[in-house]
């Protein structure tokens, strides 16, 4: 991580959250005494800012000053932007609506690429689980290449809900699964919402079972899946392609 990235200290992080600076998590040390950290957790679980414990050692190897005092807070990137008032956008715009879900995508240079395409194809947002998934650090902003700035990236609680209400509000949702069909011949033209499983597992069922459909795409070679940012590139674009023609 690079020091702009980490906020180190008691005092600094209370008071970056007192700020309401935008914090992907806060790290502390397994053996500081809680009375000392008990107001930053508090005030950490009110704005729902991911707290994790962690040995010392990691947060020696971790800090630039060493003057971390048990506590490093992740600065975020850039603010998450609200799902429900993007979607309430997007429905009051008149335009089709193309968003793109990311189901548990950890890699943050693979999310940095996905949202940088996803911002060239014209989506509209993106949305992220809370939890298991990289979030909007620098690493991400940098793989973007500047997209995190254009293109709001929303974070839920609940994916499966999410999808619910894309799907009460008359978005279909597709699922990027390799038991799919063929996703050259699923209309891609209608309202949409793309949804991308993770590096290793792809789609988690309870995700997967939400969806409208699944599609694929096809493999010919000997490798049976495609990196994340790539699949996502390539469906995205196969979306555009069909609403171009």
């Amino acid at each position: 991580m690079e020091q702009s990235e980490l906020i180190e200290g008691r005092n600094p992080v209370w008071e970056a959250l007192k700020s309401e600076r935008p914090i992907e998590k806060i790290l502390l040390s397994k053996t500081i005494n809680q009375q000392d950290v008990a107001r930053i957790t508090a005030l950490a679980r009110r704005s729902r800012i991911k707290l994790e414990w962690a040995p010392r050692e990691k947060l020696d190897q971790l800090s630039m000053t060493g003057r971390h005092q048990g506590v490093i807070a992740v600065a975020a990137a850039r603010a998450y932007a609200d799902f429900d008032t993007e979607l309430a956008r997007v429905l009051q715009s008149g335009d089709t609506p193309f968003l793109l879900l990311l189901d548990e995508i950890s890699d943050p240079h693979n999310l940095g690429a996905i949202i940088r395409t996803a911002e060239c194809v014209g989506a509209q947002f993106v949305v992220i689980p809370e939890h298991r998934s990289a979030g909007l650090t620098g690493a991400v902003e940098r793989a973007s290449a500047g997209a995190v700035e254009h293109l709001p990236v929303c974070r839920v609680t609940n994916l499966v809900r999410a999808i619910d209400t894309l799907k009460q509000s008359g978005i279909w949702v597709v699922g990027a699964d390799m038991d799919g069909s063929l996703a050259y011949e699923a209309d891609l033209k209608r309202p949409l919402a793309l949804v991308i499983g993770s590096e290793g597992q792809g789609i988690r069922r309870l995700v997967k079972e939400a969806c409208d459909f699944i599609v694929r795409l096809p493999m010919q070679g000997k490798i049976g899946s495609l990196n994340a940012s790539v699949a996502a590139g390539a469906l995205l674009y196969e979306a555009v392609r069909q609403r171009l023609h």
